[in-house]
């Protein structure tokens, strides 16, 4: 993670606040982080993740770890190469990172892109309930320059139901280009 100096700095900067937060007895959980409609989400998710001092792994396309120019920065700042192209067994190393016991926090951009989306991908979820997390409500609030966890959600089961539930948290109000933002993000199987 970038150090919690420069973090603060550029909250100052640009006026921005955490809010909220994941309780302390929680050393492990998934994260999402919404709405994710521009590439300023990175860097603000970065500095409040540093601010917090939460040890959070984050996971980025891979494309961007190609670059040597580039590649450096995104690891250093905890994030994990994903490779969309083809099916890998992230899953597995996901769990293997969260049976090793020790504190982290994986955060997931359920959206997997800056543009609308349909959807958003699950994989956050079904991670959360194969290794019996909570999911870690995270936003970004635009207007508000707010960055922060407003509550730990417990998933049930019925991806249905907790899928509206988490619905009624983001709205297209709070991201950076909320014409990009879709705020019907699941689909009835």
């Amino acid at each position: 993670m970038i150090g919690k100096l420069i973090a603060k700095g550029i909250f100052k900067i640009s006026g921005w606040k955490t809010s909220g937060g994941i309780p302390p007895e929680v050393n492990q959980c998934i994260a999402i982080g919404a709405p994710h409609t521009s590439n300023w989400d990175f860097i603000f998710t970065v500095c409040a993740l540093t601010i917090f001092g939460y040890p959070a792994k984050i996971l980025i396309k891979d494309v961007f770890f190609k670059n040597p120019l580039i590649g450096w920065f995104f690891r250093a700042t905890g994030g994990i190469p994903v490779d969309r192209s083809k099916k890998n067994n992230l899953t597995g190393e996901l769990k293997k990172m969260i049976e090793s016991g020790k504190p982290i926090y994986i955060l997931f951009s359920p959206e997997g892109t800056r543009k609308r989306v349909q959807k958003w991908k699950s994989g956050f979820y079904h991670v959360a309930l194969d290794c019996n997390l909570p999911i870690a409500m995270g936003f970004l609030d635009y207007p508000n320059k707010r960055a922060g966890f407003k509550h730990l959600f417990y998933p049930t089961g019925n991806k249905q139901v907790d899928f509206e539930a988490m619905a009624k948290f983001y709205t297209p109000d709070m991201a950076a280009n909320p014409l990009l933002y879709n705020d019907k993000f699941y689909l009835k199987d």
